[in-house]
């Protein structure tokens, strides 16, 4: 007998139930909502869910009080906070607290569907993300090599940049993707046993990300999987290199970065890169 997901969505927002249940992958999961606080608290005492969805107009610091509450009902709970608005700081709460993922207004339709099926299909994800130390303008993280992290990683990173505004927040977070994915394959072989530090820093000028992946570094003129090291007559030289060494399709991270920032410089051994965009 196959296992039935639940998921529960607590409020009245009929667009979301909506997207939820019309969603194809989550055809196989029963999505049941609560009219608030004392409603979803009753309904995790009376059975299992997968995974729970905030009220999309409860502020985060109200749903990270619920999630404590919540989670001493059913410990290993996947909750996703889903808010008007988040301040630096509620994000990092969020992050301390091992929130699954986080999402503010204006909701985007198809994250939050996939983001609630990778959180149903995952048990061990809870120590992917440790936070080292924390504050406003500084942050540093240990995180697991797996593609999971990293996509809650992104998520988190891209509410922690809600200052600036579109498309110079998507560029600047798609960089981060691109260099956090590839500290994470080539430096630790999406081996889960592995970790990467990172570390987010905003100053008065300018916002810098720190990667530091767990390999022995490169020479980037020796990178034939990348497309960093094609030649101009041949841009899709690395293309045969990966699939001769297994890779997934890319390789286009390091030089998509590079034109996503105004800075991207890697320590002599090529395991550590900063990654800098100006803002003044």
């Amino acid at each position: 007998m196959s296992t039935v997901h639940r998921i529960l969505l607590i409020g009245d927002d009929l667009e979301l139930s909506g997207w939820l249940r019309e969603a194809s992958s989550l055809a196989d999961c029963e999505v049941q909502t609560a009219l608030g606080e004392a409603d979803a608290l009753r309904n995790l005492r009376e059975k299992a869910f997968g995974v729970v969805l905030t009220n999309p107009i409860s502020p985060v610091g109200k749903d990270l009080a619920l999630f404590k509450e919540m989670r001493l009902i059913r410990p290993g709970l996947r909750t996703i906070v889903l808010a008007p608005a988040a301040t630096p700081e509620e994000i990092i709460a969020a992050l301390r607290a091992k929130v699954f993922a986080c999402f503010t207004q204006p909701f985007a339709k198809q994250e939050i569907v996939a983001m609630t099926a990778r959180a149903l299909e995952e048990d061990n994800w809870r120590e992917g993300i440790d936070v080292l130390s924390a504050q406003r303008d500084w942050i540093a993280l240990r995180v697991t090599c797996r593609l999971l992290t990293a996509e809650r990683l992104v998520r988190f990173m891209t509410e922690l940049r809600s200052d600036l505004p579109d498309p110079e927040r998507g560029n600047l977070i798609m960089a981060f993707r691109e260099m956090l994915l590839n500290a994470m394959e080539h430096g630790g072989g999406f081996d889960s046993e592995k970790v990467v530090e990172v570390s987010a820093v905003r100053t008065e000028r300018a916002i810098v990300y720190h990667f530091r992946d767990p390999g022995p570094g490169f020479q980037r003129d020796l990178l034939p999987h990348a497309a960093l090291a094609n030649p101009p007559e041949d841009p899709l030289r690395h293309v045969e290199h990966r699939a001769a060494q297994g890779l997934r399709p890319g390789g286009f991270g390091i030089l998509i970065a590079a034109q996503l920032v105004d800075e991207l410089t890697y320590n002599e051994a090529g395991n550590e890169v900063l990654l800098i965009k100006h803002t003044k």
